[in-house]
């Protein structure tokens, strides 16, 4: 064979090489990719498919130098600190604010809200805005004026916050120092706490260094000043409800209720609604009820009741301008029972009560019959309802332990079937290798003869 066909057949061989082993792998590692996000599990994903609201809070301002970052000063062109923030504060698991436009708004949660404080810093504290002439100072002898808070080591930036209760009682503040070094990280959301119903005021404190010379990597003759993000909001429970229950048997008392025993007031850790409660002296006449109103004054959380009479239950809050009322009777009048629950004259009460009816449970004018009926229907149903709930914890537990097994499932599933396509991609080109080892001595033995 001359040195030109040698050649050719050199390069044709390597062309077949490439055609026959290199472009398949090639092009099994592109399915290999394309198929890799099918198999990751979609709950992973699905976590994150709900967005939290968010209301984001605070303005830096230059608080002086050495004041106790007391000042409120504007930042102004000619400040280091002028065009970039430091970063954000935010508010996240409320429910609905109820002035967003207010310096001091309130966040509105409801049953199964936590409210949270967060801060996501933008900025190397190291080269801020990009400047390695600007950092982040340790302030060895901060303060803060307004919050009370004595002199210490701030050290690279300090948070405080202080609660005020619905006693208007001012508790100690809570201190973070070295907030930007130790709890702050660039780029990512940092949890700060967790708050119920109160008010709340929220400082972070940081003192920037901004060097006029820099020589040898170190900064020289710096200038040192104070700044200040500063804010306030409230936290309130969005409902309106107040809960009366029955001071002996401890049963929740609905609206037009009756009890024989009295009621005390529960309300559930809403600490700032305005809640009054007028109370009368019902007397019955031949064809109505006569209320002597005795008082109508505000109520506080436990406060019992147990005068026979009507009362009525007003519930406001303010900030959703909502209103729940409840009628409640204390008393064993079968007549105020029905009259409270159903609001039939008294009249009708009295000539349906004539002809053999009774007062049921829940004020309804029934037969003997009926009401034995009830009472028994009412037996059964509450063992029924302690079997039932015993039977839902042990379907939660059941479920619990399913999910739980599906998640496995799911992943092994997933591992299995990437680890099953790269054993298929592996094994392919093995045997696409065997082949071309065979075929390259093949082509040897040619040229060898």
């Amino acid at each position: 064979m001359s040195e030109k066909k040698r050649v050719r057949a050199s390069k044709g061989a390597a062309s077949s090489w490439w055609n026959r082993t290199v472009s398949p792998i090639v092009l099994m590692l592109t399915v290999l990719c394309v198929a890799l996000p099918c198999v990751v599990p979609v709950h992973l994903a699905a976590a994150n498919e709900t967005a939290e609201e968010r209301h984001y809070l605070g303005q830096v301002v230059n608080a002086g130098k050495d004041d106790g970052y007391a000042k409120d000063d504007a930042i102004t062109a000619d400040d280091p600190h002028f065009g970039w923030t430091l970063g954000d504060f935010f508010v996240e698991g409320f429910t609905s604010i109820a002035d967003k436009d207010s310096k001091v708004p309130v966040l509105l949660k409801n049953a199964g809200d936590e409210v949270s404080l967060w801060f996501n810093l933008s900025q190397d504290i190291n080269k801020l805005n990009g400047d390695d002439k600007l950092s982040i100072a340790q302030d060895e002898n901060g303060y803060d004026e307004r919050l009370g808070i004595e002199k210490m080591d701030f050290k690279r930036g300090t948070l405080i916050v202080r609660y005020t209760d619905y006693q208007n009682k001012q508790h100690k503040p809570v201190i973070y120092t070295d907030f930007l070094t130790a709890r702050a990280e660039k780029g990512a959301d940092t949890k700060i706490d967790l708050f119920e119903e109160g008010d709340y005021e929220v400082a972070l404190d940081y003192e920037i260094s901004n060097a006029r010379i820099r020589a040898f990597g170190k900064n020289l003759l710096p200038r040192y000043t104070d700044y200040r993000i500063a804010f306030r909001f409230s936290v309130r429970n969005g409902n309106s409800m107040v809960f009366p229950f029955d001071v002996k048997t401890g049963d929740e008392l609905a609206n037009t209720a009756f009890t024989e025993n009295g009621f005390v007031l529960d309300f559930a850790k809403s600490r700032y609604l305005d809640i009054n409660v007028k109370y009368a002296a019902a007397h019955e006449t031949a064809d109505d009820v006569t209320e002597d109103v005795r008082y109508n004054r505000p109520a506080k959380d436990g406060n019992r009741y147990v005068d026979e009479g009507i009362y009525i239950i007003t519930a406001r809050n303010r900030y959703t301008d909502q209103t729940t009322v409840k009628k409640i009777y204390v008393g064993t009048n079968d007549v105020l029972k029905a009259y409270t629950a159903t609001g039939l004259p008294v009249k009708t009460i009295k000539a349906q009560l004539s002809r053999g009816l009774v007062v049921a449970r829940d004020g309804s004018l029934v037969s003997p019959e009926e009401l034995i009926r009830e009472n028994h229907n009412s037996a059964a149903d509450h063992n029924d309802s302690a079997d039932t709930q015993a039977n839902d914890t042990q379907i939660d537990a059941a479920s619990e332990n399913t999910s739980d097994t599906n998640q496995r499932s799911t992943i092994l599933v997933s591992v299995g079937a990437l680890a099953a396509l790269m054993i298929v991609v592996a094994g392919f080109i093995c045997f696409r290798l065997k082949r071309q080892r065979h075929h390259v001595k093949a082509i040897d033995s040619g040229k060898e003869h």
